[in-house]
């Protein structure tokens, strides 16, 4: 029990700004392990964003404000980590001619055009998606998405090669087939815990279909995965998550 907590709290410390005890400047020896409770952080995320947007709707405040309000709160809570990586390789796999110059353009911290492009469809998507999905099924539909959304990174991370000789995914190592079994266990059991069965097993179908081309792209682009790739991933699974759940609920 106390390997799961510590897990736990690597994990919080990663993918939130919650201040959380651990080694400075260097990642924590538990951290390959940890990634098991990534599905577990990530729904608390989606939990605490869906109960700000659902206040917000009871408060009288529009669906659509409301919703984009609650995702400034999660790339807040974030620190927007995964958008950040999504923006990286939309710059990198966009505007670099070969691998090392799209490696090269990935490092950079400054936003390009495709970056901001790559943004700006995500937020629009997940902005409509969450006004439009009704408030009883808000929370569970968030909880979902970001379950999932990082469930399935330890199996991406442990079926790619690196891209790159050092950067954060090296550097942090890759996880086991176990781990990465236990994260995927775990976001589909709160996928089917927070929606219908139908809906949850749909919506793992999309975070495994969006993982997969993320993957087959960074391979064909760069040749294998960064922290960057993992992050892109998550965001496009939680945006097609989204936009699937806002269809089926509302049709």
């Amino acid at each position: 029990m106390n390997e799961w907590f510590d897990d736990f709290k690597t994990a919080v410390a990663f993918l939130t700004r919650l201040p959380m005890p651990h080694p400075e400047g260097a990642m924590p020896p538990n951290f390959v392990r940890a990634q098991r409770m990534f599905p577990v952080v990530g729904a608390l995320i989606g939990a605490a964003v869906g109960l700000l947007c659902l206040g917000l709707r009871s408060v009288g405040v529009p669906d659509l404000a409301a919703a984009a309000l609650a995702l400034g709160a999660s790339a807040i809570l974030t620190g927007a980590l995964h958008e950040d990586g999504l923006a990286d390789i939309a710059d990198g796999f966009g505007g670099g001619r070969d691998r090392e110059s799209k490696l090269e353009i990935m490092r950079d911290s400054r936003l390009g055009t495709y970056g901001a492009m790559i943004l700006l469809v995500s937020f629009a998507a997940k902005l409509s998606a969450l006004a439009a999905i009704p408030d009883g099924h808000v929370v569970p539909g968030l909880i979902a998405a970001h379950a999932l959304g990082r469930g399935i990174l330890p199996a991406m991370s442990l079926q790619l090669p690196y891209a790159r000789k050092d950067g954060l995914a090296r550097n942090a190592g890759q996880p086991d087939a176990a781990t990465a079994a236990i994260a995927a266990g775990l976001a589909l059991l709160i996928a089917l815990l927070s929606l219908s069965w139908s809906n949850a097993l749909l919506a793992a179908i999309a975070a495994g279909v969006t993982a997969f081309a993320v993957a087959w792209l960074a391979l064909r682009q760069i040749g294998g995965q960064t922290g960057d790739v993992l992050g892109g991933a998550e965001q496009v699974a939680e945006t097609a998550i989204l936009v699937l759940l806002a269809a089926r609920l509302t049709s």
